[in-house]
């Protein structure tokens, strides 16, 4: 059974972190060890997990700050991302793994959610979508990498979403593409589809 600080630190990377409306907000961590479950000290430790991490900014007598998105984050995360993507896309094309069916599962998942409401289960279908592929090279260490941008993907995705009220529909095209060119065999394709993806995401953000 997870220990509190587990159920905390997961409670607050997955949900309250990705959460738009705590950009530029604190974090009320009696509110969140009630609704959680648990004293404050496993709220507490958690935080100083996630600020070890840069995901939150601890704050003397003030407590823990959700900073917005900023752009240097922006810039390296989507840095990271076509890296680890485009490699991960042109290997598995070469080790003929490409997750066809898996990445049509999350995309026909994420072609289904059209309420405003299900931005964030929109978002976790796009996770998976990318990490599905990034998992089929085979490269554990690369796989842990990946995994460890997740919260930021996540919290990354979802503004963009919020920001662009025609992005949803933009972002099934253009998994529509990455997939079309993985499953045609044609890396260069692949790659490109990649970039152009990521490059239009971080657009979404720069412009806000």
């Amino acid at each position: 059974m997870p220990s509190g600080r587990e159920l905390a630190y997961a409670h607050l990377k997955d949900a309250v972190l990705s959460d738009p409306a705590m950009q530029g907000q604190f974090v009320n961590e009696q509110a969140l060890a009630d609704e959680i479950g648990v004293s404050r000290t496993p709220i507490r430790e958690a935080l100083l997990l996630l600020a070890a991490e840069e995901l939150v900014q601890l704050v003397p007598k003030r407590g823990a700050y959700v900073a917005p998105v900023g752009g240097r984050e922006i810039r390296e995360l989507f840095e990271v991302r076509a890296v680890v993507e485009r490699y991960a896309a042109r290997r598995a094309i070469e080790l003929d793994a490409v997750p066809v069916a898996e990445m049509r599962t999350e995309l026909d998942g994420q072609r289904a959610l059209t309420a405003d409401d299900e931005a964030r289960a929109f978002i976790d279908h796009d996770h998976r979508f990318h990490a599905a592929l990034v998992r089929a090279v085979g490269n554990d260490l690369l796989t842990k990498t990946y995994d460890g941008l997740r919260a930021r993907q996540v919290r990354a995705g979802i503004v963009a979403l919020y920001s662009s009220g025609d992005r949803r529909k933009a972002v099934l095209a253009e998994h529509e593409a990455i997939l079309g060119a993985l499953v045609a065999g044609d890396a260069a394709a692949a790659e490109e589809a990649i970039t152009a993806h990521l490059a239009a995401t971080q657009q979404v953000l720069i412009e806000g």
